[in-house]
């Protein structure tokens, strides 16, 4: 198998990597894709030989052209340069695990070259989950998801004949580093304390989501999305353990979940070798050393922005709505200001509810309108909360 790997240098691409390198036999790295960690995407072109290496900084794809000289990979630049890497004709399969809405457009472009879509950029189908649908519907292809969640619960429903036997979906979440916490022990919160996860090794960005729940009300979109299940059917549990990843609840209240230690090798692994299972090394679950699981309520009061997810997700029905992308695209730079100090930690979501609360949803947008609604929701927290 040879798969483009858009996003090679974030955590989900050096995780791909090393599941290439520890099943060479099997897989051919075809492409790579970075934006700015050059070094790092020499070093990984100099390791897997791919045919082509992409920067979406055009500078930086300049210097990288020079640096890769002596060696016969192509090299190109600039955004349109990763939709020709998830669109390579030699590949057979796409991972896109580029950051932000810049996953929309090569999801689409991987979709209709017919690849394999393993899915771990979330944005793609909070933003544009309507487009994604029509373009699976025209082009007979499915998305396979690598979020440890959303494989979950793909693996929970292997076998099932007919979607109406599912009843409702059981999304878990770790809680974060602040579980249990109240509105008023939260304001001096660090970017360094948000940034720490107690299970899961993950990016900033992803991890602060994770801390405010940001990224469960994102990921409760994906699964509308991905199951055709309307989020009021999605349930959400705080699971601090991380063993069980989500599961699925059938209509005879038969409950089915996917169990593991917490390692998203297992995911990505998966969604390239669907439907078969190959062995992973080390890493294994051991029932009787991971002690109790414990299960409780998110506390939707002061981790409110679940709530608003929900109601993002609820808009606009089975068509969708840009109030999905709001959501996301004001959650994207709260956290860039938090990051700088510019906003406090419970200050995200009060953002976040800022954006929303001024929109004016599109059902079943474009991909023009929902670029529109991502500027707009931007604009709405530079104008209202840079000081």
């Amino acid at each position: 198998m040879k798969i483009s790997i858009l996003g090679s240098t974030g955590s989900i691409g050096t995780q791909t990597l090393e599941i290439v390198r520890d099943h060479s036999d099997r897989f051919e790295v075809a492409a790579i894709t970075g934006n700015r960690n050059i070094k790092l995407l020499e070093e990984q072109a100099r390791e897997f030989g791919p045919e082509l290496v992409c920067a979406a900084d055009e500078k930086c794809a300049a210097e990288l052209k020079v640096r890769l000289a002596d060696t016969p990979v192509k090299v190109l630049g600039g955004s349109g340069s990763v939709t020709e890497a998830a669109q390579l004709p030699s590949a057979d399969t796409t991972v896109v695990s580029v950051v932000g809405m810049a996953g929309i457009e090569p999801t689409i472009a991987a979709i209709k070259a017919q690849k394999r879509v393993a899915l771990a950029n979330k944005e793609t189908l909070v933003a544009a989950g309507n487009i994604i649908k029509q373009c699976e519907t025209q082009y007979g292809k499915r998305v396979i998801p690598v979020d440890s969640e959303h494989s979950a619960i793909f693996q929970s429903m292997l076998g099932m004949d007919n979607p109406k036997e599912i009843k409702s979906i059981i999304l878990t979440a770790s809680g974060g580093e602040f579980f249990g916490k109240k509105r008023g022990e939260l304001e001096n919160v660090t970017p360094a304390q948000a940034m720490h996860n107690p299970n899961w090794d993950m990016g900033a960005k992803v991890t602060v989501d994770s801390s405010t729940l940001v990224n469960k009300g994102l990921e409760m979109i994906e699964a509308k999305w991905l199951f055709d299940v309307p989020v009021d059917n999605i349930k959400v549990l705080v699971h601090r353990q991380s063993i069980l990843h989500s599961a699925v609840e059938f209509v005879d209240n038969a409950v089915i979940a996917q169990l593991g230690a917490p390692d998203m090798r297992l995911p990505i692994q998966f969604a390239l070798t669907y439907p078969e299972r190959i062995s992973i090394p080390g890493n294994e679950l051991d029932l009787f050393a991971c002690g109790l699981l414990t299960f409780d309520k998110p506390d939707t009061e002061t981790f409110y922005a679940l709530e608003l997810a929900r109601e993002a997700g609820r808009d606009g029905g089975a068509e969708g709505s840009t109030l999905a992308t709001v959501f996301n695209s004001a959650d994207e730079a709260a956290v860039e200001l938090f990051m700088r100090g510019g906003l406090s930690y419970p200050g995200i979501t009060d953002a976040i509810a800022e954006a929303m609360s001024g929109h004016k949803s599109i059902i079943n947008p474009t991909l023009d309108e929902i670029y529109a609604a991502d500027r707009e929701a931007r604009e709405i927290i530079r104008s209202k909360f840079v000081k």
